[in-house]
């Protein structure tokens, strides 16, 4: 079980914990912290273990203990958890810190997860294992019974909860958004005049925090003092920013209509512009940017201000990349890797072209130095096709349905996010071009026009020396025939009573018997007794069985 640090229960017992100051200094280091911080997926669980006070699972009436750690939150749900390392990542990971037991009570289709690698989370469907009287249930049955057992015993009731909680509106820093609010003893916090609108940040000698933890603009006392708008007596403004949420949550409205003075934007821009057509930004920043910014939208839509209910078509996440140990990127780890550093040893093009080749767009990825030097290598090998380039028109005819699929592929996989595979692909392309010692100029043109949204110095430059007519982005992105994409060959594999001998290259409509009879002469030194059955799976394998 896991608390919060805030969680009143800490203070009511604190007689009886015997680990009172390291409770209480892992409290004080929790304080320091967001909430954003605290909840960060790729964060490093930290914790400490209450000594002198337990909990008890009332179903089975087995003791638990019970952890400190900032990962769980006092204003979401009741600031107490029962983890479930097997079946939650964030749970896997601090019972994995602290060497804690992990019991899967979940399978799929009644086999057991391997959970000594990571958590497994697919429960909304699953079997019940590990769990007594609900054992063999389905997840929505085994809740039921669970429930109904609870309630049975008088244990608890069921209950909704809603993912909401209070935003915290504001920061005690120099950088955002001054909230337009002034606090009067006799009328309280009022607004200012709409006349004032939009209120600008002083200029300020230092950006630094007050002693007593006020807001940078605590100490502008001209910028501070000032009227109230309802009795004209003496005012304070509100020194704290509002976060950085609060722009972020619809600059994207007034990119549609930057210059316009009368307001947010232009009816006729934002019909034209909006909803954003796809939208992407970092893991961390998911949940809350996409919360915060369609509630702010849905309420400027209640409010008649924009046209559409929902501000993005389409949102999608990038993962993070790690460092070369596996660990968040962080100067206090030591594993941070400088781009500048990079793009001075490597060149930019290396840079861009490995942070797209390292892994699957939208999950973490360690950094790899000998992975930054390999990229290197395969543009190395691209600058050294210029001088393998024939005259010959158009594609050769035995690598012709190679390009095509090339093209087909690595347009596919852009659109899709899947930069790494569509550069796997062009790596396969030229081991091909290397293998023949040859390509023709066409099949160049093409390469580098797919290579161009990765590496676009090193193909603008290539293209300027083959004499290609224009800058690259300026040509028509290749297209390709989906009828040239079909192999018009395959290779087979030839066996002797289910062992490999050796692998054909056949016609894709060949006809059985040339197939067979093909098998046999590559074969034929092999082939010592009595053949009696013939089998052929078209397209894969022929395999001879014999006495």
């Amino acid at each position: 079980m896991v608390v919060s640090p805030e969680h009143p229960i800490i203070e009511k017992y604190k007689a009886e914990l015997k680990n009172w100051d390291e409770i209480d200094a892992y409290r004080e280091q929790a304080a320091h912290k967001s909430d954003f911080e605290r909840a960060e997926l790729a964060k490093e669980k930290t914790g400490v273990q209450i000594d002198g006070l337990t909990a008890v699972n009332p179903v089975n009436g087995k003791e638990i203990p019970i952890w400190i750690s900032d990962y769980v939150l006092m204003s979401y749900g009741t600031g107490a958890i029962m983890a479930v390392p097997a079946h939650d990542q964030r749970d896997w990971e601090f019972a994995k810190k602290f060497d804690l037991p992990m019991i899967q009570v979940v399978s799929k289709n009644g086999k057991e997860a391997d959970i000594s690698k990571e958590a497994f989370t697919d429960v909304a469907t699953g079997i019940l294992v590990n769990s007594d009287f609900i054992n063999g249930l389905d997840v929505r049955e085994a809740q039921k019974k669970m429930i109904a057992f609870l309630e049975e015993k008088q244990i608890g009731t069921a209950k909704t909860n809603y993912k909401l909680r209070d935003w915290v509106f504001s920061r005690q820093r120099y950088w955002g958004e001054p909230i337009p609010i002034v606090h009067c003893e006799t009328c309280g916090y009022v607004p200012i005049d709409e006349r004032e609108l939009p209120l600008e940040l002083p200029e300020v000698e230092s950006y630094m925090p007050t002693d007593n933890g006020e807001s940078p603009l605590a100490a502008m006392t001209d910028w501070v003092r000032t009227t109230c708008p309802c009795c004209g007596g003496p005012a304070n403004r509100e020194t704290d920013t509002m976060p950085q949420w609060a722009g972020s949550s619809w600059y994207f409205l007034r990119y549609t209509d930057p210059h316009n003075e009368e307001a947010l934007a232009g009816k006729e821009a934002l019909d034209y512009w909006m909803p954003v057509d796809w939208y992407n930004g970092g893991m961390e920043h998911t949940t809350l940017h996409l919360l915060y910014s369609r509630f702010w939208h849905k309420f400027l839509y209640d409010q008649k201000q924009v046209p559409c209910k929902e501000p993005y078509q389409k949102r999608t996440s990038h993962g993070m990349i790690l460092g070369e140990n596996g660990e968040k990127m962080s100067k206090s780890r030591g594993n941070v890797v400088n781009p500048d550093d990079i793009v001075r040893d490597y060149g930019a093009d290396t840079l861009r072209t490995y942070e797209m080749f390292i892994g699957a767009f939208d999950l973490a990825a360690s950094w790899s130095e000998d992975g930054v030097k390999g990229c290197r290598r395969f543009l190395e090998r691209v600058w050294k096709l210029q001088d393998m380039t024939t005259d010959e028109n158009g594609y050769s005819k035995d690598l012709e349905t190679k390009m095509h699929q090339t093209i087909k592929k690595v347009s596919s996989d852009y659109e899709n996010l899947k930069y790494n595979t569509a550069i796997a692909a062009m790596m396969a392309l030229i081991n091909d071009f290397y293998k023949k010692n040859s390509l023709t100029g066409e099949e160049y043109r093409t390469l580098l026009l797919l290579l161009n949204p990765t590496a676009p110095h090193i193909t603008e430059e290539l293209w300027e020396i083959m004499g290609f007519e224009g800058h690259v982005y300026e040509q028509k992105w290749p297209e390709y025939d989906e009828a040239k994409t079909i192999e018009a060959t395959v290779e087979i594999a030839v066996q002797i009573n289910g062992k490999v001998k050796a692998t054909i290259l056949v016609d894709k409509d060949a006809a059985k018997e040339d197939v067979i009879a093909k098998a046999k002469e590559a074969i034929a030194d092999k082939l010592a007794g009595t053949v009696i059955k013939e089998i052929y799976v078209p397209g894969r394998i022929v395999n001879l069985v014999q006495k």
